[in-house]
């Protein structure tokens, strides 16, 4: 059965034998496995065994676990991590068997990436969602955003004003996790009137952390010395890297588009509505503009790539190399970082 996260809470008593968590957005993954764990706990679920399949996995040991008896007689919850959502034929078949040996104590959740109609179909995936309940995880966006901000804005019990709640759908869609820590942030600070877009601005500037997208406007505006103290503040503060790189590829993706356009003649003017810039930052685009090459432009883009896959297939996060991308945000920097590879 398929639930989206939105849903869940609905799904959630009884509770099935089997809870398969796919997509990639960090938020909803760990949002919707968090309240599967908190209805198991209410439910006598007090322990917890996590598997992640890896080379050499041994499929025998997810089997024992499950046929295992608690030490402490308590009911269990097994996660399985799935990195590559393949189980291969071996895990395939195993998956198949194992809610064929019903046991009422214990509760599977598989958590892996965004599922193809491939691996939907597979006949593991068909045995465990007959029995489950398959949830998701895929960002949303345009009017599936604003409905999520909506509902977040209320959880929370933010007053926004219509400008301001523009303001999050700009600043934030595509990134789950950052806007639900600024909503946080809005809720600490408690304020008793409406908040206006100009009043969201100067809640998020006037934070004694610096922000991402401080780091991005001092990067579009080319102030290279401050762009780097604020990186290495960020990267002294614990921020996750995956949250940097998102910024970075936003304003690189977003540079690209204005600069394609404009090769093909296009005004700026016809674009800033489109790509929804608010006039304060409309200096920093031009500016950033007229320094870069289209070239350029790309060649960043590649190397936020090969920074992503490091991230993401070894685990590797490079601050180093991260400091070099955003160099390259001053033209100059080019000729001398072309050398660098990553490795």
């Amino acid at each position: 059965m398929r639930v989206y996260p939105e849903q869940l809470a609905r799904q959630l008593n009884p509770l099935t034998p089997c809870y398969l968590i796919f997509g990639d957005d960090p938020w909803l993954v760990e949002t919707s496995k968090a309240q599967i764990c908190a209805a198991a706990k209410q439910q006598g679920f007090e322990e917890k065994v996590q598997l992640t399949q890896e080379t050499g996995f041994n499929w025998h040991e997810l089997q024992q676990e499950w046929q295992a008896m608690s030490l402490f007689a308590s009911r269990r919850i097994i996660e399985l991590t799935l990195p590559q959502a393949k189980p291969g034929t071996e895990g395939s078949q195993t998956l198949q068997s194992l809610l064929q040996q019903p046991n009422p104590d214990m509760l599977l959740i598989i958590q892996g990436p965004k599922l193809a109609s491939e691996q939907t179909n597979s006949k593991w995936f068909k045995s465990l969602d007959s029995q489950g309940v398959y949830v998701p995880c895929i960002t949303p966006e345009g009017p599936q955003f604003q409905r999520w901000l909506d509902a977040r804005i209320k959880h929370f019990g933010l007053k926004l004003q219509a400008d301001a709640r523009a303001m999050l759908f700009a600043l934030y869609e595509g990134n789950l996790l950052a806007a639900d820590q600024a909503m946080q942030l809005l809720q600490l600070l408690s304020p008793e009137q409406p908040i206006g877009a100009d009043e969201l601005g100067h809640y998020f500037e006037d934070q004694s952390r610096f922000s991402v997208f401080q780091l991005t406007d001092a990067l579009l505006g080319n102030k290279q010395d401050k762009a780097q103290h604020m990186l290495a503040q960020l990267h002294g503060e614990g921020t996750a890297m995956p949250i940097l790189l998102w910024s970075l590829f936003k304003e690189l993706t977003l540079l690209l588009q204005l600069k394609s356009a404009q090769a093909q003649g296009t005004g700026l003017n016809s674009l800033w509505s489109k790509h929804r810039i608010w006039d304060k930052r409309k200096p920093l685009y031009q500016a950033a503009l007229e320094r870069l090459t289209l070239p350029q432009i790309e060649h960043m883009l590649a190397t936020a790539s090969k920074l992503e896959l490091m991230l993401k297939q070894q685990g590797v996060e490079d601050w180093t190399a991260l400091s070099h991308l955003c160099l390259l945000f001053d033209p100059k920097a080019h000729k001398h970082l072309a050398h660098i590879e990553l490795y």
